[in-house]
């Protein structure tokens, strides 16, 4: 699975965001880009809500076909081998 960098557009969008000054400092004496652990740290969010809502548009169909599993088992399941 590419790393968050590797999938970040070439255009990046100059943005004014506030953080706590004590974070930025103690970041700045450990060498870390801030811009870039941000950008990293909303990418990350962006992911998991995409996936919270994904799952909840499709929560239904999960607990259909679940119960359909529960009733009839697997499709294809004759064909396991393991």
């Amino acid at each position: 699975m590419p790393s968050l960098r590797e999938n970040r557009s070439p255009f990046r969008r100059p943005t004014n965001v506030s953080l706590d000054a004590k974070l930025v400092e103690e970041a700045k004496e450990l060498g870390i880009n801030v811009s870039r652990a941000s950008e990293e740290g909303v990418a990350r969010e962006v992911k998991a809500e995409r996936e919270r809502r994904f799952r909840e548009e499709n929560r239904e169909a999960f607990e259909d076909w679940n119960k359909y599993v529960e009733e009839n088992g697997l499709p294809l399941e004759r064909f396991r081998h393991f």
